[in-house]
Parts: structure tokens; C-alpha cells; sequence
């Protein structure tokens, strides 16, 4: 052991520096200016995603691998200001993704009410239902968001639509223990039989 003048022993630090793990980084991390528009859209960037549209409007409704377009990213993480901004610009509610994904029921699995509500402004298919089964109805009632199921219910969602599991929104409430969702929805069936 190390002694120090006054006596005092000398203890070497046994903490790696972030260098010596190996932890350095290697490369520059991504910046705004190379986010394909659909990154820029998920991320709520409006200035940067006018600037891409300026420069090519045809990635206004462009697909990334997986089919999604610039609204449904927007929709998918909440961005109210983006998809306000792109629905303006002429983006298309009613396209499909791959796996027949929407931006309607995106935001309604979202939990995003007021995205929900903007999008069934524009004429969309309230019951559309992807490869799962799913429609924006179930998605809503499996992640609890009563907004969401309150307007997809005041635009005439099917609430006898059953998933590819068999569970209706009434039966997935139930099973998923959500009080309030399965109350809801029976008020609604009540109101349609009176």
C-alpha cells in the first residue's frame, strides 16, 4: 500500500471509467437531419417532416417496411400536433399497413381519445380489422382507454365484433377484470335495444 506524505494511505479507485469497458461511443448517434420521415413523424417533428414534404410530397402517404405511413407513426405515439399537421397536408386515413394496421387503431391502442377523434372525422372504416382479428373497439377495450371506446362507440363501432381469440369487447373487459369498460359497454348494448 501506497503512503501519501501525511500518513494517510493512497486508495486506487477500482471503478472502470466508461473507456475501459469498452462503453466509449464508436459512432455519432443519429441526428434529426437522417430520420426517414416516418421516425421524424413518430418523433413530432413538423418542421423537419414540412421539409421533407416540400422536397417530395409523395412521402406524404409513403410505407416504410413494415407499411406504415408518416399518420400512423404519428397516431401510434401520441403526436397530436403531427397528425393534425399531416391529415391538413392530405394524408390518408384509410390506408392499411402491412398486416392491415390503421392509424385508427393504432391511436385507439394508444389510448390517444383525441386522435381517435380526429381520425374518424375523415369517413374511416370505424369496424377495420387487421390480420389479428383486431379492430380499434378491441384495442381500446384491451388497453382500458374508456375515451377511446366512448367515441369509436358514438361512431357505430360493432360491438358484437369478435378477434380471432373469440373474445368480443364485452367478454375481453370482463376477462381482463375491467369494471368500468364492462359497465360501459352494457350501457351501450342497452341503449341500442331500448
Amino acid at each position: 500500500m501506497e503512503m501519501l506524505s501525511d500518513g494517510s494511505a493512497l486508495h486506487h479507485s477500482t471503478t472502470l471509467t466508461n473507456k475501459q469497458r469498452g462503453n466509449e461511443l464508436t459512432v455519432r448517434p443519429a441526428t434529426l437531419d437522417n430520420l426517414s420521415i416516418h421516425q421524424l413523424a413518430a418523433h413530432g417533428e413538423i418542421s423537419k417532416v414540412k421539409t421533407q414534404l416540400a422536397s417530395d410530397s409523395a412521402l406524404l402517404n409513403s410505407q416504410d417496411e413494415r407499411g406504415f405511413t408518416p399518420l400512423m407513426w404519428a397516431a401510434a405515439f401520441g403526436e397530436i400536433e403531427m397528425v393534425q399537421f399531416l391529415l391538413e397536408k392530405g394524408a390518408d386515413p384509410k390506408m392499411f399497413a402491412w398486416e392491415r394496421e390503421s392509424a385508427l387503431s393504432l391511436a385507439s391502442a394508444g389510448g390517444y381519445a383525441d386522435i381517435v377523434n380526429m381520425i374518424l372525422k375523415h369517413d374511416v372504416n370505424v369496424d377495420s380489422y387487421d390480420w389479428n382479428g383486431g379492430t380499434p373497439l378491441l384495442y381500446a377495450v384491451r388497453g382500458n382507454h374508456i375515451k377511446c371506446v366512448r367515441a369509436l362507440l358514438r361512431h357505430g363501432a360493432d360491438i358484437t365484433f369478435e378477434a380471432d381469440s373469440g373474445y368480443s369487447p364485452v367478454a375481453l373487459a370482463i376477462a381482463l377484470g375491467y369494471k368500468k369498460m364492462q359497465k360501459l359497454l352494457e350501457d351501450h348494448i342497452l341503449q341500442l335495444l331500448r
